[in-house]
């Protein structure tokens, strides 16, 4: 028997098949773990957008599109939650936080990632709170993967960037202006002119120690996003007097803005040209909050997160996607820990190469049945993912939502947390 039904743009294929057990027919799935993306109303801020969220898994259920079970996981956007709450900044108020932080002082602005999206604003606000700023770019790419040049060149001119440090003359010289692979920006000029339309003079090198900018200022602003702490501390253990992390700016009001206490700037999209979007706040309280709403209209126990990028590499643009300071800033307690699984390959292979078909099929889900609640070390689980959950569940919402028109700002995944013998 085969079910198809619709859900958005793609189809979900259900099959089942008949299996005999002496006189009995058991019904056994073929499924295993499905995600969907469930079409949302446009949110905007003050929305009461748990509401909206149990309101839309309720309705999928209604018109029978799902089946709400326990153990399923709803996940959402980090955008849309930050939006509801209205939680923007202004180039305004970056500026202000940034005086205040670095007063007269020449701000050294080192590993920044090369995005209109995620760092041209906050540049902008940078920018309009100094007087004059030295742009540190890391080379041959940033933090994520975009490139500013290939590999294969720096050989070719015999640059080493782990110790050779370029003006942006010198850069030029060897490398030209090179485009970006996907966006066809020259972020080098792009940042520069952006900067200088702030009435703030800039010097550009290229370095990837973080103490090459100690040569032009000792007052710092590191935006890297994942590496910022290490970055901080060769800072500071090298002579900086002042070094603020893009964390550090925008984690309080500033004149009535809204802030992230704990990410500050990290996280942030253009909103305008005039504003950010910062990454959202209480997010705890909020998927607790769902995760009550819906068991008190199913009796269903299911997980929540809020999720951002995923956490994968592209293999020819060479992004790695994660721009957020983490992929879930709030998720439910069931989604804690990393996966505790066997590799089916792995038993088929050695422990029951000498078993076939459903005598090979039975012990290998006696093995599962069986298996140790902590796995970590064991050869039987060699080659299973080494992430946390939050991360490979992130990373499929943000697969199966995408990033563009696609409206399904909340991902349903069910059968994430079966194996082999359910």
């Amino acid at each position: 028997m085969i079910c198809c039904q619709w859900y958005g743009q793609s189809e979900n294929v259900t099959r089942q098949f008949l299996r005999k057990e002496g006189n009995t027919k058991i019904m056994e799935r073929i499924t295993g773990t499905v995600s969907r993306g469930l079409r949302a109303p446009i949110i905007k801020q003050g929305d009461d957008l748990k509401q909206i969220v149990v309101d839309t898994v309720l309705k999928a259920q209604e018109q029978q599109e799902l089946t709400v079970r326990d153990r399923d996981i709803l996940a959402l956007t980090e955008s849309i939650l930050a939006r509801a709450q209205g939680n923007y900044c202004s180039v305004d108020d970056i500026a202000a936080d940034v005086a205040e932080k670095f007063g007269d002082a020449t701000v050294g602005v080192i590993f920044p990632i090369l995005s209109r999206n995620r760092f041209s604003i906050a540049l902008k606000g940078f920018a309009r709170g100094a007087k004059k700023m030295v742009i540190q770019l890391s080379y041959p790419s940033d933090e994520v993967g975009n490139h500013l040049v290939d590999m294969d060149a720096l050989d070719d001119a015999g640059i080493d960037p782990y110790t050779d440090v370029l003006t942006e003359e010198a850069f030029v010289e060897k490398f030209g202006r090179p485009l970006h692979t996907f966006t066809g920006v020259d972020y080098v000029s792009y940042y520069k002119e952006l900067v200088e339309a702030e009435n703030c003079e800039v010097q550009i090198i290229f370095a990837n120690k973080p103490t090459a900018v100690l040569e032009y200022t000792d007052c710092v602003l590191n935006c890297d996003i994942h590496t910022r702490v290490r970055t901080k501390r060769l800072l500071l253990k090298n002579g900086a007097k002042k070094v603020f992390g893009m964390d550090e700016i925008m984690r309080a009001s500033v004149n009535g803005s809204g802030f992230n206490d704990q990410y500050g700037l990290l996280g942030s999209n253009k909103a305008t040209e005039e504003t950010l979007k910062l990454f959202p706040v209480n997010c705890r309280e909020f998927v607790e909050s769902v995760q009550q709403m819906i068991l008190e209209k199913t009796g269903k126990h299911i997980e929540v997160m809020v999720y951002g990028d995923g956490a994968f590499k592209d293999p020819v643009g060479k992004i790695w996607e994660l721009a957020d300071p983490v992929v879930s800033p709030g998720y439910t307690d069931g989604l804690e820990g990393t996966p505790n699984e066997l590799k089916l390959k792995y038993l088929a292979d050695n422990q029951y190469a000498e078993l076939t078909g459903e005598e090979l099929k039975q012990a290998i889900k006696k093995s599962i049945t069986e298996k140790d609640a902590q796995l970590k070390g064991k050869m039987a689980s060699e080659g299973t993912t080494p992430r946390r959950l939050t991360d490979l569940i992130g990373s499929l919402a943000d697969l199966t939502s995408g990033s563009g028109d696609k409206g399904t700002p909340f991902v349903y995944v069910q059968g994430y947390f079966d194996n082999y013998t359910d």
